[in-house]
This record gives C-alpha cells, sequence and structure tokens, in this order.
C-alpha cells in the first residue's frame, strides 16, 4: 500500500493535494501509462463500504482523492493528516485542462448526454483555447456488450488521448475506469458532476458553502427527489461509522471481494 494512502472505512484515499495530483496524472499522461482516478466525496465512499466488490474495485485505483470535505475532515480525524483543503473533481479537472494546454496534451471525455457533452467542450474551448480536445462521447445508458466496450477503447485510443475523463456519475463512472484500465493507455480520471457543472447544466454550490462542508444540502435542496436516499440515508451512516474506526470498535476491511463479472456500463 502506498505511503499516502489511509483507510477511510475500508477505502484507501489519497492524502494528496492538487499539485501533487496533477503531476501524477500528468506523468502518466506523458509516458502513455495507464492510471485510474477518482474523487469521492461520502456517496462514493460509502458505496465501497456497503459492496465489497465495489470496494475492490476501488482499492485498486491508483489515486482517490478527498472530494468532499467530510473525507478530508476524516483523513485527520482518524489519522491525524491535515490537508489544506480536499481535492474536488470539477476543480482537478480545471487544473488537468489548464495544465494540459500547457503541455500540448489531449483530452478525451465519456459520459453524461449529448447537449451536455456539447455545451462542456464549448465552455472549455473558451477557457483553454489551446487545449486539444481528441473526442468526445455521450453514455448510452445501457449496458455494453463486450464487443461494443472494444469498439469504445478502440475510439478512445484511435483519438490519441492522453487524459481521459469520465462523467457517469457514481459508482458507474469508477466500474467504469476499473474495466477500461486494461483497455487504455493513458490516465481515467472519474469526475462526476463535473461535465454537469463545467457545462452550465448544473449550479455549484457557493464557496463558502463547499468550504462548510455542506454541498451536499445544497444539492439535495435543488435535486430532493432524486438525491435524498444518497444523502438523508448515508450521511449519518457515515459519521457513527467513521466515530467506531477512530475507537477502534471496529475494523473495516480494504482488501473486498474481486469482481464476478464485469459490469460493462456504456
Amino acid at each position: 500500500m502506498s505511503k499516502d494512502k489511509f483507510s477511510v472505512l475500508g477505502i484507501l484515499v489519497n492524502a494528496t493535494n492538487y499539485d501533487d495530483a496533477t503531476s501524477r496524472i500528468l506523468n502518466a499522461a506523458q509516458a502513455h501509462q495507464p492510471m485510474a482516478v477518482t474523487a469521492l466525496a461520502v456517496h462514493g465512499v460509502m458505496t465501497g463500504v456497503l459492496d465489497s466488490e465495489h470496494r475492490y474495485r476501488l482499492n485498486h485505483f491508483d489515486m482517490i482523492t478527498p472530494d468532499g470535505q467530510p473525507v478530508r475532515w476524516a483523513l485527520q480525524f482518524i489519522h491525524g493528516v491535515k490537508l489544506p483543503d480536499r481535492v474536488y473533481g470539477p476543480n482537478l479537472t480545471l487544473r488537468l485542462c489548464e495544465d494540459a494546454e500547457q503541455a500540448g496534451y489531449s483530452v478525451y471525455f465519456y459520459g453524461s448526454r449529448p447537449e451536455v457533452l456539447q455545451a462542456l467542450q464549448q465552455n472549455v474551448a473558451e477557457r483553454f483555447p489551446r487545449l486539444k480536445i481528441a473526442g468526445a462521447e455521450p453514455s448510452q445508458f445501457r449496458q455494453l456488450k463486450p464487443h461494443e466496450r472494444d469498439e469504445v477503447a478502440a475510439r478512445i485510443h484511435a483519438s490519441g488521448a492522453q487524459i481521459v475523463f469520465v462523467g457517469l456519475g457514481c459508482p458507474r463512472q469508477e466500474v467504469w475506469a476499473f474495466e477500461y484500465l486494461a483497455h487504455l493507455n493513458a490516465p481515467i480520471i472519474a469526475v462526476g458532476a463535473a461535465f454537469d457543472f463545467l457545462a452550465g447544466t448544473k449550479a455549484q454550490a457557493p464557496i463558502w458553502i463547499q468550504n462548510a462542508g455542506l454541498e451536499w444540502l445544497f444539492r439535495l435542496i435543488r435535486e430532493p427527489g432524486r438525491l435524498w436516499r444518497r444523502y438523508v440515508l448515508l450521511n449519518p451512516s457515515y459519521l457513527f461509522l467513521i466515530a467506531l474506526q477512530k475507537l477502534r470498535l471496529r475494523q473495516f476491511d480494504t482488501k473486498g471481494i474481486k469482481p464476478s463479472q464485469e459490469l460493462l456500463y456504456g
């Protein structure tokens, strides 16, 4: 296990910052080296806690950044690891686009809906006019057949993309990254709602709300029908389990169970 990985309820989270994370990803991009990266908030961590096969996937990622403030706080509360800030998926995406533009690396966007991808590419191109966008492909919102997965991987590979961003929502995007890792020679960055935020199709919480760790409440108020189970049920469970881990009243397995089959999300 890497020295900068720490267990948060059995999920191995990297004690990293923006400079370190982007440097590692860009080094992998330069070397055409596969790398799986995701930014996890409470929902992402709890998905791994509740699903041992998904925990296996997550703990085979090269890097998991503390996307949510409660995950960053857990690193300090449990392990005494103090980070200056979280490494938030949308901001990480922007940092990588900026650095990729300067380095001349190309990027690929996979996931979401066609109209979101169109707005995303337009906004990214306006902000980073010299960034090479190698391609973009919307989600098919279904399980793919093996040959279809191979065709998707072939299209991304043929594009020459050196960084692949995937936005399918948690946990589908992490499953996608885990399963495509063997098929691509580039870092795969699972960034969740970053596509919607950067496309302007969903509003981000004000900075002060983000810093207070209340972004979940902002999103819950805006999308109660879709998100209430995620936040109302999982957040209290997360806090309770964090307390158990801190007090050493419960041990959390980091191994998980190797997935019995591929899920082939597309």
